[in-house]
Order: C-alpha cells, then structure tokens, then sequence
C-alpha cells in the first residue's frame, strides 16, 4: 500500500501553497531595510550638498606672502587669492586658472544631481550584482575629480609659455600635502566637498550590505521549511 502524507492538507497541495509563499519579516528584517534606506537617502543628500562646499585647498607661502595665498576648488568654479596667484602663474608661463577644467566646471550642476538621482535608481531598479552599481554611481564623483584634479595640475605644470619671464622646468603641483614651486611652499588638502563625497559613497555600501542582509534574512526561513518538509 502506498504511503500516504500524515500532514493534514497534504492532498489537497496546501502545504506546497505554504512552502511557496514568502516568509513573514522579521522585525530585525524591517529594521535593516528602514536603515538601508535612510544611508541610501543620506547619500543622495550628501552628494547633492557637496556641490555647494568647496572640494580642495591649496595654500601658497613665500618671504612676500607670509601669511600666504589660499585656494578653494569648488565644483563649479574656484575662490580665494584667485587674481594674485594667477599673476604668479604669468610670470612662470603658467595659465590662468579659469582656463582650468572648463567643462567640468560647466556641467557639474547638471551631472551632481544626475549621480545622485542615478543611484537611487540603481539600488531601487536593480537586482542582485548589478545592484552594486549604485556604488559605483556613488564613487564615480570623488574619485572622478581627484583623476580630473590631477590631470589639470600636470597639464598646468607642464604647458609652460617659453615666453615667460621666468623660466622652471616642467613640474606637476602638489596635490596631497607639501611641495614647492619655485620659491613657493605650497600646501594642499581635501575639504568639505570631497569627504561628503567619500561619505556618500560609504553610506551607499553600507546600504548595499544591510539590504543583502535582509534579503538573506527572509529567504533562510523558506529554505528551511522546503528542508524539513523534504525530510519528512
């Protein structure tokens, strides 16, 4: 005589119905995916702000600026000493500082909240590793201006005028720390800007993690209930 199923239902195909429905969150589960969201949210703020915070600073020190020249880089545009270090640059064959990332300057008002739109979107539309990609978007700014930053500073430091007063072999300015141009000590540093940045991309793989967690969370019950069923 065949065997038949001692679970009440089994015939009738409800304890496959049940196997197959999804198991109830957990409070840990909701949980995690509230915070997932808030550091997904957070992020989005962050790099939205960061383009009304200044990126980076450079500082310039010699006998006849004690007090020194200082620089601010912003997303759009730069700040500070601005006319007098370009009247430095000129008499190195150095140019001016608003020939300086142009485009970038142009489309970063447009590009910063496409980022910051883009990895929402890409965590809300996304599954599985292709979700990651959310942090890429979120990374794709600092590490972007920090390549960018350092191209502008070599390119600067080496298309010197020939023409120019005073004549320096070709050289890339510091952009971490100390270095020297000529008679100049020159200092530079990241600010506000790109530790927002930074921060936004960290909050985005913290998002990525808890929403993995939870996803694994509501699955393991499933798979455990389809186990024991087995073995019954």
């Amino acid at each position: 005589m065949a065997a038949t199923s001692s679970r009440p239902g089994a015939l009738l195909g409800v304890g496959a119905e049940s196997a197959e429905r999804p198991a109830p969150r957990s409070a840990r589960s909701r949980v995690k995916s509230r915070l997932a969201w808030l550091c997904l949210l957070a992020a989005a703020a962050l790099v939205v702000l960061s383009y009304y915070a200044p990126w980076w600073t450079f500082a310039l020190y010699a006998p006849q600026y004690p007090h020194g020249l200082k620089l601010e880089v912003w997303l759009s545009r730069v700040s500070g000493d601005v006319h007098e270090i370009n009247m430095l640059n000129h008499y190195i064959g150095m140019a001016s500082l608003t020939r300086a990332a142009p485009l970038e300057r142009a489309l970063a008002g447009y590009a910063v909240p496409g980022l910051a739109a883009a990895l929402v979107l890409a965590f809300v539309a996304l599954r599985g590793r292709a979700r990651w990609l959310a942090l890429g978007f979120a990374s794709l700014l600092p590490l972007g201006f920090l390549l960018d930053s350092f191209y502008w500073l070599r390119r600067f430091g080496h298309d010197l005028d020939p023409r120019a007063p005073i004549e320096l072999p070709p050289f890339t300015p510091q952009l971490f720390g100390n270095g020297q141009i000529g008679q100049f000590l020159t200092f530079a540093r990241p600010m506000a800007g790109f530790w927002m940045g930074v921060l936004a991309a960290a909050l985005v793989a913290v998002a990525l993690w808890l929403s993995e967690q939870d996803r694994r969370g509501v699955r393991s019950p499933v798979a455990g209930a389809g186990r024991s069923e087995r073995a019954g």
